[in-house]
């Protein structure tokens, strides 16, 4: 069997295993489980949620503008989304045209349809006989949005012509067949549409009655009117069973300012941040709160973005219950809106919303109150109006000035507000990764666990693999595929070396990429040459003995990276000697 791995004695040392412990890597991480003895109100609860949330996928650490390096504990964008692991998100194939999600509990139609209309889309349920059940139905928002992730990078940008080299669906498409809209047939990119069951409680443009839904190619939830002057809209479907109780909270007052969800083992700041902020600077004052020991915890985090929609309550909105769309046991801060209306404000995740062009200028957010958008009138000009529901998930500046975006941004004019308000969570079993060195490995999966992502989709499904995913979550390498002995974090030394710049390298393998910040210290082989970081950059040395490719990079292969001092002689590496490769 032909490989392109260097064989590797007992004397390598694996550079990522050094970087995964020193840098963003200590699960040290503070696990978060609210317990009965921290809480009385799951004193009797059950330790198996019945809505479990599952991870976002999200691997890469952001800045306000791109990919960085795993932020330094305590530093600037701290505590964002891809340094917390929770529930990974992984799916079993039955080989019968079904998808059960292992975490969930929700089993799922593979293949869509036909797109559809809403009236269809219900009545299609009952017809329904897959996998030889009959008790299909359509899925709630929320149980649609457990299948989304933000691994995804946002098309919207292809649009208006520009090439999306990097498209990448927020579905898993190793399980879940997955088509963009037909440019050729007059749809634009993004329109991959899915409906939901879940009716939006108001009226959204031009009081149309609406339905919500979830865009896998851009990553978002929405309102859709049914109907619309160009007729009734057409969406795709995809169908589940099992588990009823999923999306459906328990929530337990705390009596100490904390709401307590013991459906998905989350507790809640009752109260908000009760003012608005950019995101860098709400992930600051998450820091400042664990440092004050707010309501006793010193384990705070900025939700992700599921972990945020799970509260949204879909039965609600401003202009129906006069209430956020929100528990009222919550409290919600009221502004004046761009129109100068009473609305709600929007709330900030720590899930940044990448886009198609490695841009990451724009983070998650949640609309609880109307979802504004201008949008463009038929007599010309723009009408502020609510373009999206309360309940919809959208996508903010992260930075800047709300004066430069006078008519919103995007093809519904969204309001811009970039400062956007604060709710505090904490618990549901996740653990940080830290980085205490100022060097980083990614993906950030913990050790001893499988990283956190799916794999690139297979060559002929229409779909782009994007630099940097991960091998398939929840699924750990095979035998022969290299497994590292028990107590490393996994075997991604070796295969290729690919220089990005002056500093930075990566390690691509069967199981994945690393992206390594190198240092002085550095040193590794390719194609039978060594180098010193000490005396020579990591590009130029890759230039010197690789090929140019077409994305500007440079690529070697047979690579072996060291980055510690030889072990004492007869000593072997912690874990065990590693694998050989032949």
């Amino acid at each position: 069997m032909k490989h392109d791995l260097l064989a590797i004695g007992s004397k390598t040392i694996l550079l990522l295993f050094a970087l995964m412990l020193v840098a963003c890597s200590s699960p040290v991480a503070r696990a978060q489980t609210i317990s009965a003895s921290n809480n009385p109100a799951l004193a009797s609860a059950t330790t198996t949620t019945s809505y479990t949330i599952v991870d976002t996928g999200q691997t890469h650490y952001y800045n306000n503008t791109g990919q960085i390096n795993c932020p330094q504990t305590g530093g600037a964008f701290f505590e964002q989304d891809a340094q917390y692991t929770g529930s990974a998100p992984s799916y079993k194939d039955n080989g019968d045209g079904t998808i059960t999600g292992v975490n969930t509990g929700l089993m799922w139609q593979k293949t869509p349809g036909s797109k559809v209309t809403f009236a269809n889309a219900v009545a299609g349920a009952k017809l329904l006989n897959l996998g030889g059940y009959m008790d299909w139905r359509l899925p709630t928002i929320k149980e649609l949005y457990s299948l989304i992730l933000f691994s995804g990078t946002d098309v919207s940008p292809c649009i208006s012509g520009e090439t999306c080299n990097n498209a990448t669906p927020f579905l898993d498409t190793n399980y879940f067949d997955f088509k963009y809209g037909d440019t050729n047939a007059g749809e634009r990119v993004i329109d991959a549409q899915y409906w939901s069951s879940t009716a939006y409680v108001s009226r959204m443009m031009s009081g149309n009655a609406t339905v919500f839904g979830v865009n896998f190619a851009d990553g978002r939830i929405k309102g859709y009117p049914r109907t619309s002057p160009r007729g009734e809209m057409l969406e795709f479907v995809r169908y589940v069973r099992g588990n009823p109780n999923f999306g459906v909270n328990s929530y337990v007052n705390d009596g100490n300012g904390t709401i307590t969800d013991n459906a998905t083992g989350l507790m809640w700041s009752q109260t908000d941040s009760g003012k608005g902020m950019n995101w860098e600077a709400a992930l600051a004052w998450v820091q400042q709160k664990n440092a004050e020991k707010y309501l006793g915890h010193s384990d705070w985090r900025l939700p992700n973005a599921k972990e945020l929609q799970s509260i949204v309550d879909y039965a609600r909105a401003p202009a129906t219950t006069e209430s956020a769309a929100i528990d009222p046991m919550f409290t919600t801060t009221t502004i004046k809106d761009e129109g100068g209306k009473t609305n709600c404000p929007f709330f900030w995740t720590s899930t940044t919303h990448a886009d198609s062009r490695n841009g990451g200028s724009f983070a998650v957010y949640l609309c609880f109150g109307e979802c504004l958008g201008y949008m463009q009138s038929p007599t010309g000009g723009t009408t502020l109006m609510d373009a999206h529901g309360a309940g919809a998930q959208r996508s903010d500046r992260k930075t800047g000035s709300v004066s430069n975006y006078p008519q919103g941004s995007g093809p519904q004019g969204d309001v811009v507000r970039i400062n956007n308000y604060v709710r505090l969570v904490r618990g549901a079993n996740v653990t940080l990764t830290t980085n205490t060195a100022g060097v980083t490995a990614t993906p950030s999966a913990p050790i001893g666990q499988p990283p956190r992502q799916g794999q690139p989709p297979a060559q002929g499904q229409g779909q782009r693999p994007v630099l940097g995913q991960s091998i398939q979550s929840g699924q750990p390498p095979q035998p022969g595929q290299g497994q590292p002995p028990q107590g490393l974090a996994g075997d991604r030394t070796g295969g290729r070396v690919r220089a990005v710049n002056g500093s930075t390298i990566s390690v691509e393998n069967p199981q994945g990429k690393v992206t390594i910040v190198t240092n002085a210290s550095t040193k590794f082989t390719a194609n039978g040459q060594a180098s010193n970081l000490a005396s020579v950059t990591a590009r130029k040395f890759v230039e010197a003995i690789g090929q140019k490719q077409a994305d500007g990079s440079w690529l070697a292969t047979q690579v072996s990276i060291s980055d510690r001092p030889p072990m004492p002689p007869g000593q072997q590496p912690a874990g065990g000697t590693p694998p050989s490769r032949k």
